[in-house]
C-alpha cells in the first residue's frame, strides 16, 4: 500500500504563524503598592514581567543556537508567574510546542498541540490545521494508529468535512491489524460513495484490497480490483482482474475466448506473443478465422521465430490466413444456411465473423437475429458476445442494455458482462496517468 504523507507539520505552523510575538500589555510593569486594586488584565495580553522572560527578540535566537535548556527555562519562568491567564497559557504552550518540533520530540509536541487545541484561542481554521497537525504525528510519526484514528475523526467531526482524511483512518485500521473493521469501513464508504453516483477514493479501494491479500480473501481482493478498473482504470489494474478471474473456482474454460477478447481490448500493451496465439487458436476452433489471423499478426508481424511450438504455430497461422481468404470470399453464402437452422447459434457465429470482418452493423443484425430465433445451448453466452460486438462498434447505451441483466450474480459470464460495463463507463486515462 502507498503511504502518501500528510502535509508536514512544519509547513502547517508556518502556515499560521507560530513565531509571531504575543502582544504585550504595556511600556512598564504595573505597581501594585501605588494601587489600592490591581486594574484587569486586557484580553489577549500577555503581562510585562511574563513578555521579558519570552520576547521573541530573545527566545528566537536561543532557538537557532540549539540552546534549548535556557528556552525551556524561560518558559518554566513565565508558567511559574502567579495566576496565568488563559490567553498566556495559549502562548506558552505554543513555545512549547516550539521547542517540541526543533527537538523532533513527537511527544512533547502532540502534548502542546492538544492544548492549544482546545485552548479556545484558534479561529476555527487555524484550529482545523492544528487537528490536521496532531493527526499526522500521531500517523506518520509515533505509528500510534489509534490516536490517528481518534483525531482524523475529530477533524471530520468539527470541520464537517468528514471526507478529507476518511481514507487515512482506514488506512490506520488496517496499519494496526484490525482488518475486520478496515474491511467493513472501506465497503461501507463504497457503497455510500457508489450510491451517491461518486467515485470512491482510490485509498479506499486500495485498502479493501489490501486487506483481501492480507486475509488471503480472493473475492474481497476481486471486489476491490474490479472497482479500481472501473474508477480508476490501468492496464495493471485490468490484468491483475482477469488474471485472477480466471483462476477463480467458479470459471468456466468455455469463455476463454470471451476473456482474452477483453484482455485484448483492456491491456493492449500487455498482450504477449502467447496471448494472442491462444487467441488465434480458440478463435479459429470456433471458426472465427479473420479474427486469429488479425491475431497472430499482432504476435508475429513477419516470421514466427524458431522454437518449442514454431510448427504448432505456423499450422494455426495456415489454418487462419486460408479461412479468412474464403471468408473474405464467401462468407455472404453461409447466410441462407444459418436462417434456415432451427438454432440460432451460427446466426450469432457468423455475424460475429462479420464484426471481425468490419462490417459492425449487418453483423450485429445477424446476432440479433440468431438470438431471437432461440439459441438452445448457453443462450446468454449469445447475449454476452452481442453485448461486447456493440461495445466494439461504439454502440454503447445499447451495449449496456443487453449486458445488463446478465451482470448479476457469480458466474464467470456475469463477471465477464460487468467488465464490459465497466470498461464502457470507466473514465479514460491517459497513458501518462497509468501508474
Amino acid at each position: 500500500m502507498s503511504h502518501k504523507r500528510l502535509a508536514r507539520i512544519s509547513l502547517l505552523l508556518a502556515a499560521i504563524g507560530l513565531n509571531a510575538a504575543p502582544a504585550i500589555m504595556g511600556l512598564a510593569p504595573v505597581h501594585a503598592a501605588e494601587e489600592k486594586k490591581a486594574p484587569e488584565q486586557p484580553a489577549n495580553t500577555v503581562r510585562p514581567e511574563m513578555y521579558k522572560l519570552i520576547d521573541p527578540a530573545q527566545t528566537k535566537p536561543l532557538i537557532d543556537a540549539k540552546n534549548y535548556t535556557e528556552f525551556q527555562s524561560r518558559i518554566d519562568q513565565a508558567a511559574a508567574l502567579p495566576n496565568v491567564t488563559p490567553y498566556e497559557a495559549f502562548i506558552l504552550n505554543r513555545m512549547r510546542l516550539q521547542l517540541a518540533q526543533a527537538q523532533e520530540n513527537n511527544e512533547a509536541s502532540v502534548k502542546a498541540l492538544a492544548a492549544i487545541i482546545d485552548s479556545g484561542q484558534l479561529k476555527p481554521e487555524e484550529k482545523a490545521r492544528f487537528i490536521e497537525a496532531t493527526a499526522n504525528i500521531y500517523y506518520s510519526n509515533l505509528k500510534d494508529f489509534d490516536k490517528a484514528i481518534e483525531w482524523f475523526d475529530r477533524y471530520g467531526n468539527e470541520t464537517g468535512d468528514k471526507a478529507k482524511f476518511r481514507p487515512y483512518a482506514l488506512r490506520a485500521y488496517f496499519l494496526k491489524n484490525d482488518f475486520a473493521t478496515a474491511k467493513t469501513e472501506a465497503q461501507k464508504d463504497i457503497a455510500a460513495a457508489k450510491a451517491a453516483n461518486t467515485a470512491p477514493p482510490k485509498d479506499t479501494l486500495l485498502v479493501l484490497a489490501n486487506v483481501g491479500a492480507k486475509n488471503k480473501e480472493a473475492d474481497t481482493y476481486l471486489q476491490a480490483v474490479e472497482e479500481l478498473t472501473r474508477y480508476y482504470p490501468t492496464e495493471d489494474y485490468w490484468n491483475d482482474l482477469l488474471s485472477r478471474t480466471r483462476g477463480k473456482k467458479t470459471y468456466n474454460n468455455r469463455l476463454d475466448l470471451d476473456l482474452v477478447r477483453l484482455k485484448a481490448v483492456t491491456v493492449p500493451g500487455r498482450m504477449e506473443p502467447e496471448d494472442y496465439v491462444e487467441q488465434a487458436e480458440l478463435a479459429s476452433l470456433g471458426g472465427f478465422f479473420t479474427e486469429a489471423k488479425i491475431a497472430l499478426d499482432k504476435a508475429y508481424p513477419g516470421a514466427i521465430p524458431a522454437g518449442q511450438y514454431k510448427a504448432q504455430i505456423e499450422k494455426i497461422r495456415a489454418t487462419a490466413n486460408k479461412g479468412a481468404a474464403d471468408d473474405a470470399k464467401n462468407i455472404d453464402a453461409g447466410i441462407p444456411a444459418a436462417q434456415k437452422s432451427k438454432d440460432g447459434v451460427g446466426l450469432v457465429n457468423l455475424g460475429y465473423n462479420y464484426v471481425t470482418l468490419g462490417q459492425n452493423d449487418k453483423g450485429i443484425d445477424l446476432m440479433k437475429q440468431g438470438i431471437a430465433k432461440g439459441v438452445s445451448k448457453n443462450p446468454d453466452d449469445a447475449k454476452l458476445r452481442l453485448g461486447y460486438a456493440l461495445a466494439i462498434s461504439g454502440k454503447k447505451d445499447e451495449s449496456i442494455a443487453v449486458l445488463t441483466p446478465l451482470a448479476s450474480g457469480n458466474d464467470p459470464r456475469a463477471d465477464l458482462a460487468r467488465y464490459w460495463i465497466n470498461y464502457q463507463n470507466a473514465p479514460k486515462i491517459a497513458p501518462a496517468e497509468q501508474k
